[in-house]
Order: structure tokens, then sequence, then C-alpha cells
């Protein structure tokens, strides 16, 4: 049975008994009058898997019991789909039970009418809905991830396409927001059945090299919590010591983000050290790294800096038996109950009573703020863009010059302390001191700095801005302030642009044919469709097609070889520089050779430095518009599986965006991975884009970056040459 509640229709003895093992005073007769009405309520409902329906709400309140939570919520479970699946009503749940708890069916009811999966401003739009919802009372959410978590646990009754489409959905919200709201265990399980879903090969790779690390190093878990406990018994530290193995998409998605093979990775068990109180987290602390060697970087102190889901642990990673990194979690026993449920503690009962863990973060202030923050919001994508920063970001804390504390996500700038003080201080930032230092704006902000804006009368937001920004309120306040300031400019400028695309097919740029075009592409009225030509957010071109479908501009010229840059004298010729190597689109400079004509770099190569006292030799340039030849040659690095027919693909892959592979060179090769190098040759910056995005989406490709070499110079050249 694996702990879990029977889901079983035998009658709710099983789910009483469970509740009342943490709740001996638990309304046995409510559950049990619950049980009855949904039982009856589903009568004759089947799931796809042919089960009678109402065993899902009763699995549903069996994980949500697991959690100890409040019978009012285990009931809510037991009814979570009456209201929408069959006859029953919501004035019936109130008089059956009570007018709140027929509150928390509706809330679970609304959530799941919401198409989460939909299109991504839908899915903004619903989302905007769903913490709308949820401000109110969190135990719906509670719900409803319980409700999504057996969904996935019984996911395969549905057509391979409804998988993908739940799990990637599970993936992309459900379990981020349960891991925002600290339920960690929840958040685990929900990845690993979304990652068998869209990546199985990739997580049966993973669990197959466990099984055989496991092979090699034998039961290497049993020894470390031997070690550990050994070493906290000499220091007088009472403890639990708990170990496991990461979970295969913590394990992939480590593999991601830090560029590592498997063989690579070092801390892929964990151990908890559960104390009884904070000061003995520091003492086996302290045990622990006189006993191994703490890994620089790689210790983190949740206890006296806690993450805004009120996780408070102390991590550190040490070399452990035969130099194997582990990583140890140290907190006590409360911490590791806020640790595994995190806003379910708020509900969680102990011996018959509500239990009161000091914590446990306020779960409603987090919902509330962020519901009101962005309840005037008009742009939906600015609003998704800012959820999924809240959700998934680490915060870092920075003072105000009064001593103030301002939260921001980790990664967040001085712009983003601006916008979090006040939208006006952000908009009037001119620059900015951290620690008392004048810093540039892109600088990342760091724990415990002092942050002092600097503002002026007349300042407005740079376009510059919004990249710079970290947080979404900031980006959505810049955004706002660039659309209101540069509206009309924009709607004059995308005025002129259109008419030059209409009269190139011959037609005019009437009011009710730009109306139309605005209607095609889902725009507002002919405005906004202005408005965004004239910001380059949309081509003008693209309004043509839309209405003169059969009169789209016929593709460019391609352009000679050698008239694809400006600025040269008409009898210089130009070379490429192969340490930098340029590409239509990108912002160069060119340096004269005796004999040998114009070098051609970007303008921020490193290898410019070398001129600088030697501004005779410079070249103003600019890349000629137009369609430019196939001839621009860029390295990349690529990382890939050492798996039957991957390169072959890559290849292929590569050939499918209209590009040339002109050389390929093998810069290593390992047991599951090989490194390349690969000469793509290339018409501008956008066409490198779309290669690398589409090598960068393929499952079997690690890592890919433009490669660039400082020290390969044009032939028969040096650095210092002079003219």
């Amino acid at each position: 049975m694996d702990g879990r509640v029977d889901a079983g229709l035998d009658g709710p003895a099983d789910l009483i008994a469970s509740v009342r093992a943490y709740n001996p005073n638990s309304d046995s007769d409510l559950i049990a009058r619950a049980y009855a009405f949904g039982l009856e309520m589903h009568e004759g409902q089947f799931r796809r898997s042919g089960e009678p329906y109402f065993t899902h709400p009763v699995a549903v309140a069996g994980i949500l019991a697991e959690q100890k939570l409040d019978d009012a919520t285990i009931v809510t479970a037991l009814l979570h789909d009456t209201v929408e699946d069959t006859r029953a009503s919501y004035q019936d749940v109130a008089a059956q039970f009570s007018p709140d708890i027929a509150e928390l069916v509706d809330g679970v009811t609304k959530l799941t009418q919401l198409q989460l999966s939909s299109t991504e401003t839908k899915q903004a739009e619903n989302f905007r809905k769903l913490f709308m919802a949820t401000s109110k009372d969190i135990r719906v959410i509670l719900v409803k991830l319980a409700d999504r978590l057996h969904n996935m646990r019984t996911l395969k009754a549905m057509a391979i396409e409804k998988q993908q489409q739940k799990a990637r959905e599970t993936m992309d919200i459900f379990a981020p927001l349960a891991g925002r709201m600290g339920m960690q265990s929840i958040r685990e399980e929900l990845e690993d059945h979304a990652f068998q879903v869209l990546n199985a090969e990739g997580r049966n790779s993973i669990i197959r090299r466990f099984i055989t690390l496991q092979r090699e190093t034998g039961d290497v878990m049993t020894k470390i919590i031997g070690d550990i406990r050994l070493e906290m018994q000499k220091a007088g530290v009472e403890v639990e010591v708990e170990g496991r193995a990461k979970k295969p998409y913590s394990i992939w998605r480590k593999m991601q983000t830090k560029q590592l093979s498997f063989s690579r990775l070092s801390d892929i068990y964990g151990f908890r050290v559960i104390v009884k109180d904070e000061a003995a987290c520091y003492l086996a602390l302290g045990a622990i790294h006189q006993r191994w060697r703490a890994v620089p970087g790689r210790f983190k102190d949740y206890i006296s800096q806690p993450k805004t889901n009120g996780y408070r642990s102390i991590h550190t990673t040490v070399s452990g038996r035969n130099a194997r990194r582990v990583e140890v979690q140290i907190r006590t026993r409360q911490m590791h109950e806020v640790a595994e449920t995190g806003v379910a503690a708020t509900w969680s009962y102990k011996d018959g009573q509500l239990v009161e863990n000091p914590f446990v973060v306020d779960p409603f202030k987090w919902m509330a703020q962020l519901s009101e923050r962005f309840a005037d919001e008009g742009d939906h994508e600015d609003f998704l863009e800012a959820v999924k920063l809240e959700m998934y970001s680490d915060q870092v804390f920075c003072f105000s010059p009064k001593g103030d504390v301002i939260k921001l996500p980790k990664g967040a700038t001085p712009l983003d302390f601006a916008y979090a003080v006040h939208t006006r201080i952000g908009n009037q930032t001119v620059s900015a001191k951290v620690d008392g230092i004048r810093v540039p704006l892109w600088t990342r902000l760091k724990n415990g700095q002092s942050v002092e804006i600097i503002t002026a009368e007349g300042q407005t937001p740079q376009v510059t801005w919004i990249d710079i920004a970290a947080t979404g309120r900031a980006k959505a306040a810049i955004r706002r302030s660039l659309r209101e300031e540069d509206r009309e400019r924009f709607i004059k400028l995308g005025t002129e642009l259109t008419r030059t695309s209409f009269e190139a097919v011959e037609k005019r740029a009437t009011p009710s044919a730009l109306a139309l075009a605005a209607k095609a592409l889902g725009l507002a009225d002919a405005d906004e469709l202005l408005a965004r030509v004239g910001a380059s957010e949309l081509a003008s071109r693209d309004a043509v097609r839309a209405v003169y479908p059969d009169l789209a501009p016929q593709p460019e010229r391609e352009l000679a070889p050698n008239l694809t840059v400006i600025g040269l004298e008409p009898d210089q010729s130009f070379h490429r520089a192969p340490c930098c190597q340029p590409v239509p689109g990108e912002r160069i400079v060119g340096i004269t050779f005796r004999g040998r004509g114009v070098v051609v770099h970007t303008i921020d190569c490193p290898n410019m430095e070398t001129y600088e006292d030697q501004l005779d030799r410079w070249v103003d340039l600019r890349w000629q518009e137009g369609r430019h030849p196939l001839s621009n040659t860029v390295s990349v690095d690529l990382t890939i599986s050492n798996d039957a027919g991957v390169l072959g693909r890559i290849c292929t892959v590569i050939g499918e965006q209209s590009a040339n592979i002109s050389d390929l060179t093998f810069v290593d090769k390992k047991p599951d991975f090989y490194r390349l190098l690969v000469d793509i040759d290339l018409r501008d910056l956008e066409h490198l884009h779309a290669v690398m995005t589409v090598l960068k989406a393929d499952s079997n490709v690690a890592e890919v970056r433009r490669h660039r070499d400082p020290s390969r110079l044009f032939a028969g050249t040096d650095a210092a040459e002079q003219t």
C-alpha cells in the first residue's frame, strides 16, 4: 500500500482511520456523510481506466490525509467534482454540509474549468484568474494539487496527446506552483510523472545509470549515514539521519543547467540531518565540516535567510567517502515539516490539535499581494512572465538608505529595486549606488547590499531597460511607459512603413484595409497595428500578407558577395576576422592592413583593444541591407549524446535550416557525450539564431554556444602589425 489511503469503494473506514490517526478529534460523521454523498452523486460514472469514478475523489482525499490536513479540506476533496460533474449544486453542498465547504468546492470547480494549456495569452489570463481565486483560501489549490497528482499517477489511461498536454501543463504550472507553496514532495512527484511522459528516454537513461552506479559503489548511502551518525555521536548531537538518491528529473535538470554529463555529476545523493533545535543545527554543521572538507561555494544558510515560502535549512556539500561529493541538509523537525509540506503545514494536526508551526509563512499574503499587484495590468504576457518569475526565483534582500528591506528575485538589478520602491522612482532612475559605490544599472544585486537610487526630473525609461530588468513588475512598468510615450511616434512611423509595403504591391493602405489586417492578426484596431509595425514588433509585409496573401512581397534578390559591406573605398577588399566571425546584423568596424585590404571585426571583439592607439587604421563600416549570401561562416561549440544516429540527425537539422556545414572537428569524446566544433555557413545573425534554436530544442543536444577564438588571426597578419 506504500502508506497511501486505499481508494477502493468498500466504505469510508480506511479514510476515517487515516485522518483520526493524526487528528483523534476529527468529525468522522462529517467525513462519512461526505463519502456517502459523493458515492451517490458519482454513481454510474467511470474513469477511462474502467474504475468507478469515485475512486478518484477518495484517492485525492487520501493524498491530503497524508499531509495531515483538516476535516474541511478532506471533505472538499471527496466532493470536489460533484458540482461540476453530477446533478449536485452549490446549494446542495451548502445545505448538506456548510457554506464554507461549498465555497471550497466551488473554488476547486472554477480552477478545474480553467484551460491552462491553451494559447499563451489565454494561459496568462487563466493564470491571473487562478491567483485571484486562490487568494481567498489556499486550501482550494491544495485540493487542486492533490487532484492533479492523482491524475498524473493514473495518466496512462489517457490518449498519448492528452498525456503530453497534461504533462506539459503540470511541468509549467502545477509543479512549480507546488514548489512555490513549499510542498516539495508533491512537486518532485509531479515533475517525475511529467518527465516520464515528456522525456521517457531521458528518464530511463538516468535510472539505468543509477543502477550501474549502485552496482559499482555498493550500498553507499547506508555507509554515509553511518559515518554521519558517528560524527554526531562524537559531537554529542542527537539526530535523525535520512539519505536518498535525487529524483531523475532533478538530476536531468542539473545536467542541463550545469552542462554536465551524468558521470561528472557529484551530489546525486542527498542526506538530511534532523536535530532538536536551531542551535543544534550549527553544532551539527561544525561536526560535519570538521570531519569532511567543505566544497567552496556550496554552502547556503536558509535558517538565517529563509526562502519566501518559509523554507529553512542549512545546505552544505562536502567531499565524503572516496572523495564523492554529498549534499547534506541540516534542519529541525519543525523546519523539516515545512520543507516537506509547505503551506499545508498551516492546517496540519498533531495529536488532535491544530499545530502552530512558527516557520510556516502565511501563504495568503503572497497570493493576495500578487493578485493585487497585477489586478489592473492589461498585458497578459507581462502578467504570466511576472508570475513565473515570482514562482521560480529565490530572493535577495537589499536595504534602502533608510534601512527598509526590499525583497527581490535572484538576479535583480538596481532598476528592479527602484521599481519595487515605487513606479515613479523607477521611471526617473538615472543611476544607482550599491554600498556607496556608483554602479551600472545592469549590476546584479546580492544579499545584504545597500542600494541608493539616483533620480532626475524628466528622465524616462529606455528601451534597453527591458533587458536589464529581471522582475515582472519592472518589465511591465517599463513597457507600459514606453508604449504611452512612443505610441504616437510609432503610429506615424508604422503609417509610413505600411504605406510603402502596400504600394510595393500596387495597393493603398486605406483605413478599411488596415482595420481588416488588424482583425486578421488578432489586434484591437488599426492604430495598434501601426504602433506595432512602428515599434518593430510586427513587419509591415505581414500587414500586406494579411489582406492580400497572394500579393505578398517577393523575396529580396541576393547581394553579391563583394557588395555586402558599406564604407569601403572603391578599390578596397575586405575579409571577415576569424577571431570574432562577424555576421550581418552585428555592429562592425574595419582595420586596414597594408596590401591585404580591410579585416572586418565585431565592435566588441577583444582584439580591438590592440588597435586603440592606431585610430588611423579604423574604418567605419556597416552591413548592406538585403538578402546576404550563404558565405558567412560561424563556429558553433556543440555537445551531443554519444548515441547511434545523433550526429547524422544534427547535420540534417542544420541542413533543414538552409545552412551548410563546411567543417567539423571533434574536440572531446566521452562514453556518453561528444563535444565538437561545427563550422556553419550562414546568411546573417537571424539565420544563426534560427539554427542555434533548433539545435537547443533537440533532446540529444546538451549544450550549444557560439565559439569565438581571439587567438585566431587573419592569415598572414598579427595583432601588432603596423601599416
